[in-house]
């Protein structure tokens, strides 16, 4: 139950950081069109907060919980690897059930090809600081070697 509880927060922590990328993102106004929070909003016919809310329970609950879960489960040799894996899988679920949903078409094409690009890097980010925390918070004491084959899986 520990090792939910530490995902919980690597997930929550992880969606703080792809939040403040997603905010830099639209105030330097680069590709306003994806603008996930308004499409989350129109998807689930609620304010804004609302879809902030959703999106940072989707990342901490969903993401973070399901990465404690399937941990052993993951490939990758190391939590920071486990975490990349687990963010690009989490990418490619967007891309063909939420993109679609929202109107945005298969993988977001239909804001062009730097919208499946950008959301990529997005959540190798999200994935990486969702391994890294993870692997800080469960691993025993002294033992900081994100990079390297770890033993969190039991």
């Amino acid at each position: 139950m520990q090792k939910i509880g530490t995902g919980l927060v690597a997930g929550f922590i992880a969606t703080v950081v792809l939040s403040v990328m997603m905010i830099a993102k639209n105030m330097m106004g680069i590709m306003p069109e994806l603008d996930v929070i308004g499409m989350l909003s129109t998807m689930m016919g609620s304010s804004a907060m609302t879809a902030w809310l959703g999106h940072f329970m989707i990342g901490t609950l969903a993401w973070g919980g399901g990465f404690a879960l399937l941990y052993g489960l993951i490939p990758g040799g190391s939590a920071l690897a486990k975490g990349i894996a687990f963010g690009i899988a989490a990418w490619l679920g967007m891309m063909v059930t939420v993109m679609p949903m929202a109107g945005a078409g298969l993988f977001g094409m239909g804001f062009g090809i730097m919208a499946p690009m950008m959301t990529l890097v997005l959540h190798v980010i999200f994935g990486s600081v969702l391994g890294a925390v993870f692997h800080m918070l469960a691993a025993p004491s002294g033992d900081d070697m994100v990079f390297t084959s770890d033993h969190l899986a039991n």
